[in-house]
């Protein structure tokens, strides 16, 4: 008999290289709040852990600042890969300085024969407390990393 290891190679990677923009609708009064998603495929053959950049450049800003928050959910494609730590399968609203950074709500729990994972991103937006924020165009910027963690 002849036994040959097989030898597996780690696999991970966006099926794009950035999520599509998010536009997020007008704040029309002082409490609203306003949110909207974007979505990609995250293709691991192993377990994963996302993390997201907390500097000022992940808050909405213009003129003044809005009160920015981000939630990642998992949409487990094809299988059960991707079920994460949160009712709905990832994360919770979070402020942007916080967002990920506590516990495991970024975990990507893979199972085999299923790599992929639909990662959602949200941003919800709203005025500072007692503010009204000035009208304009306000831009953030959130960078998400993927990082392996094993088999």
């Amino acid at each position: 008999l002849i036994f040959l290891p097989i030898l597996m190679g780690a696999e991970m990677y966006w099926t794009s290289e950035n999520f599509d923009p998010i536009s997020l609708p007008n704040i029309t009064s002082r409490n609203n709040q306003v949110s909207d998603s974007s979505s990609l495929i995250l293709t691991t053959s192993g377990d994963a852990e996302i993390s997201a950049n907390n500097n000022v450049a992940a808050q909405l800003s213009c003129t003044d600042t809005l009160v920015t928050e981000y939630k990642l959910t998992f949409d487990n494609v094809g299988g059960t890969t991707g079920i994460g730590t949160g009712e709905d399968g990832g994360s919770e609203w979070q402020l942007y300085s916080v967002f990920l950074t506590t516990g495991t709500e970024g975990n990507v729990t893979h199972v085999p024969d299923d790599n992929d994972v639909e990662v959602t991103l949200y941003v919800r937006a709203s005025n500072n407390p007692d503010e009204v924020s000035d009208s304009d165009t306000y831009n953030a910027t959130q960078t998400l990393t993927v990082t392996w963690v094993g088999p």
